[in-house]
């Protein structure tokens, strides 16, 4: 997918440019049609083309009302697109002109803003209670041409369709083979996820089990669902169903990959799966260690320097072969220097992207990725943990870089990030961080980030790998850890359900702060936590 050019489209919506369309004093008089046939609530769907390449239809409501006897406004409210809210599109004070059954109108807008210049151009036709908009939209940015096309087709609603956009029943069918991990029938949350436990050695044994799992789940009266009831679902990692009302309202609802109760032994030995960003692009697509429902990396956001700012290195999260004492893998975390990286000389990238591995999952957004406390929080540590933590081991080894970076001053929106206020080759010696957290959690999505991480206020034990010091070079050697977890705050095993575990590795300590030493490289191996 070209996301590059999808990011420009974004970009181009954000600024609400869709506002001008013609006017015309002496046209006729179309009160009546207008507000019997055309003004009203319409449920469709706005497909994106991009360059040639069209992207997934999603569905959308629309908003026509009448503005004069002549003219109506076309409105897109909370307009959305692959998860990205753009905000509120407008087609003001429209013409009408008529061909029979048929409607017209149009509109043209010329705009600059920096560095972007485009010109859109809007028509539209309503024709027995069905409205098509095309709008075409040139852009220029920094000399780069590009071409978007946004096309929106609907039809008219009646008032009286149903809202209700719900996931009423969601069960998995035992006697269905295919099931017979599941050793706890889901559970519907307040906040849209739907959880569920399954037989941990049966996964372990065989995680291709996650994949083969049958839900079955019912849907509000009229309402439509992205994924179909009765099929197979690959629940090794979270599905997201889109549930459509009868009116075009939309809910979504998260089945999250069953995680592991207790933790074990590490070896990244097994397998490594293929993650991807666009299942469609091979070329969008990484290895991650399994299981992956426990552990993740940023490398999706790397995925977002490639397509959009024409990072050409690797990711900063890799499979390093042999791992330690002979053994078949290990991981590596390596720092990128992304400063300078930018999207169409508009958007910049941090000054440094560390290498992370940690449990959790990381959830992109474009939007999220527009401020640094956004791009901090898509990474969301921590996997439930119902025992209380003694002892961390594993193995390491560390390698410094030596260009050291500090892009500390980046806050606010990343457009206002200046890459000359990032300094290079200080002094600062890099050093790399290993360390386990357990937290207390009131809801299964509770979750530290980037931002909270080494808040003690949220600590309940911990075990740091080298402590204040940290993790230095080690010369190439591999090295050994045996840490035991330190109580922050008083354990209570009588929650031993409200508790999760956190264990993240990165390979530039004050990542953070985006501050680190280019090419600075850590590999882990061995991870191992033993509680009662």
């Amino acid at each position: 997918m070209k996301k590059n050019l999808f990011y420009l489209f974004a970009l181009i919506c954000s600024m609400s440019l869709f506002t001008a369309c013609s006017d015309d004093d002496d046209a006729p008089d179309y009160s009546k049609v207008i507000e019997s046939e055309i003004a009203g609530n319409y449920k469709g769907s706005l497909t994106v083309t991009v360059e040639g390449t069209t992207m997934p239809s999603e569905p959308q409501k629309i908003k026509i009302e009448k503005a004069s006897p002549s003219a109506i406004n076309l409105s897109l409210a909370d307009f959305s697109f692959m998860g990205i809210t753009i905000g509120d599109v407008e087609l003001k004070n429209c013409a009408l002109s008529q061909n029979g059954d048929t409607y017209t109108f149009t509109g043209t807008q010329e705009l600059k803003v920096d560095a972007l210049s485009c010109t859109i151009n809007a028509k539209g036709t309503v024709t027995n209670g069905a409205v098509k908009v095309d709008m075409d939209i040139d852009a220029t940015v920094g000399g780069l041409k590009q071409s978007v096309k946004v096309v929106y087709e609907g039809t008219r609603l009646t008032g009286s369709e149903s809202s209700e956009a719900k996931i009423k029943t969601f069960s998995f069918d035992m006697s269905n083979e295919a099931n017979a991990i599941v050793i706890e029938q889901p559970v519907i949350n307040d906040d849209n996820t739907i959880t569920f436990r399954v037989d941990e050695a049966a996964v372990e044994a065989d995680a291709n089990v996650l994949k083969t799992l049958v839900p079955i789940f019912t849907i509000s009266d009229k309402a439509t669902a992205s994924v179909e009831s009765g099929k197979a679902m690959n629940l090794s990692q979270d599905v997201t169903i889109t549930v459509t009302a009868e009116d075009g309202t939309i809910a979504e609802y998260i089945v999250k990959a069953p995680t592991k109760n207790s933790f074990e032994k590490f070896t990244f030995d097994e397998e490594w799966q293929s993650v991807s960003d666009d299942p469609n692009n091979p070329d969008e697509t990484w290895l991650s260690p399994n299981p992956v429902r426990v552990w993740a990396s940023a490398n999706q956001g790397v995925q977002a320097l490639k397509s959009m700012m024409n990072y050409q290195g690797d990711f900063a999260m890799l499979k390093e072969t042999p791992g330690y004492n002979g053994s078949v893998n290990a991981v590596k975390l390596q720092t990128i220097k992304s400063k300078g990286l930018n999207a169409f000389g508009i958007v910049n990238a941090p000054a440094i992207t560390p290498g992370t591995l940690f449990t959790g999952s990381f959830v992109y957004s474009y939007e999220a990725g527009l401020t640094k406390e956004g791009q901090l929080g898509m990474t969301h540590f921590g996997q439930k943990y119902a025992k209380k933590p003694l002892i961390f081991r594993g193995a390491y080894k560390y390698k410094k870089g030596t260009n050291y970076i500090d892009g500390s001053k980046a806050t606010g929106m990343v457009t206002s990030w200046n890459p000359n206020e990032w300094p290079e080759n200080l002094p600062n010696e890099d050093k790399g961080l290993i360390i386990a957290v357990l937290f207390e959690i009131e809801n299964a999505d509770d979750h530290l980030d980037g931002n909270n991480l080494m808040d003690e206020s949220k600590h309940v034990m911990r075990a740091v790998v080298g402590g204040s010091d940290y993790i230095s070079d080690t010369n190439g050697e591999w090295k050994t850890f045996e840490v035991p977890f330190e109580e922050v705050s008083a354990y209570d095993p009588a929650k031993h359900e409200q508790y999760k575990l956190a264990i993240v590795c990165q390979s530039s300590k004050d990542g953070a702060d985006f501050m680190g030493a280019e090419n600075s490289t850590l590999i882990v191996d061995e991870f191992e936590i033993i509680g009662e």
